[in-house]
Order: structure tokens, then sequence, then C-alpha cells
């Protein structure tokens, strides 16, 4: 089975998608793949980042991985991805086809995996080159990842909305 949870900053995406992970695995612990690169000297993410890893260590194995999360991915297993927008970022010299290759490969592994995806297409078309490439890969493997996923929600205040 494989999921996904679309939506806009702080809109509840990923407390659902954590949700609905440990639903597909009742029996054992999923993996948690924390793609945010923490090495930009943020120190409110790392802030953000810490209170999450709390929050989860209990229900969750953690694994961290920024810029090659598939290789992580095994069959049998259930995994949440959080967050492809970090991890699309985190490549943003790759083209778009290297994207969609690495997402091939998915479809092919029999897993549970469950993908947490920011919207960022519904605003203006940014004016430099860098955040033009981000808003259309994002867009792009949106996409791809909605038609590999068996079910497909998009969440806003906290709401989920089946749209496949």
């Amino acid at each position: 089975m494989k999921i996904l949870y679309y939506g806009g900053q702080k809109s509840g995406k990923s407390k659902l998608a954590e949700k609905k992970t440990l639903e597909l695995s009742p029996d054992k612990k999923p993996y948690y793949i924390a793609t945010y690169d923490n090495s930009f000297g943020d120190k409110e993410m790392q802030k953000r980042v810490q209170k999450h890893q709390f929050q989860r260590e209990e229900f969750f194995i953690l694994i961290e991985e920024s810029r090659d999360f598939v290789k992580e991915i095994k069959s049998d297993e259930t995994y949440l991805v959080d967050c492809v927008s970090m991890w699309i970022l985190n490549n943003i010299e790759e083209s778009q086809e290297y994207f969609l290759r690495e997402l091939d490969k998915l479809d092919n592994i029999d897993t549970n995996i469950v993908f947490v995806l920011n919207n960022l297409n519904e605003g203006v078309i940014p004016i430099d080159k860098i955040s033009r490439k981000y808003i259309d890969l994002t867009g792009v493997v949106g996409q791809k990842l909605a038609s590999l996923c068996n079910e497909v929600y998009e969440v806003k205040l906290g709401l989920e909305q089946r749209l496949k």
C-alpha cells in the first residue's frame, strides 16, 4: 500500500500520515524516514526536529536520510517518508528525470509507504530560476506520486479529503 498526504505548511498532513502509518503496521514498529538536512545551522528548525524526534521515538524507528531515501526502502516493511519536498530541495541540482526514476524504483517494491508532500503549487510563479525549478519539481513529483499511490489525501486545517 502506498499513500500520499498532500497539503500546505502546518496543515496537519504529518500528523495524519503518522496515524495512517501506525495503522498499517499494528504489530511492528514502522520506519520513519526524515529527509530534513540539519546542516544549515537553523536553530529554530533544529528545535523543531528535536521535538519531533522525541514525539516519535516511542512509535517509529528513525532513519535520517536527506538525499537518497529510496535506498532505505525494503520489501515487507512500513515506512513514513516525511517529507518528499525536503528530499527534492536537498537534490535540487538533479534533473526531473532523476526524481521520476527514483520514484519508479519504489513502485516495484512490495511494501507500505506513506509519503508527505507540501503543496507549493497554488501561488505565483517565482521570479528566480532555482525557486521556479523547485516549485516545478514539486508539482511533477506530486503527480508521479499520485499515480503510484493507492490512496491520495489532501489536507487542510487538519482535515483530510480523499482524492484517490
